[in-house]
């Protein structure tokens, strides 16, 4: 199974919202203790969710087959 586009966004979503509120705890939270590992987490997610989006995506099948043969349509072989 290919990466696709929809893939990156299921990934880029959720880390960029749990990254902010995990950063969001950091500042705004009560509990000094745990500020640190609440920063950590939101930074981790953060850069997760941005660095799936350096990821190449890979070119559709048929405009990989056309560039090979551009004389013939691609087709599906049933066998």
């Amino acid at each position: 199974m290919g990466l696709n586009r929809t893939a990156k966004g299921i990934v880029l979503v959720p880390s960029l919202l749990l990254g902010a509120a995990f950063l969001s705890a950091a500042v705004w939270g009560e509990a000094p203790e745990t500020r640190p590992l609440a920063l950590g987490l939101g930074l981790m997610l953060l850069a997760v969710g941005l660095v799936s989006q350096l990821f190449p995506e890979p070119e559709p099948e048929e405009a990989t087959r056309q560039k090979q043969d551009p004389g013939k349509k691609a087709s599906i072989d049933n066998d």
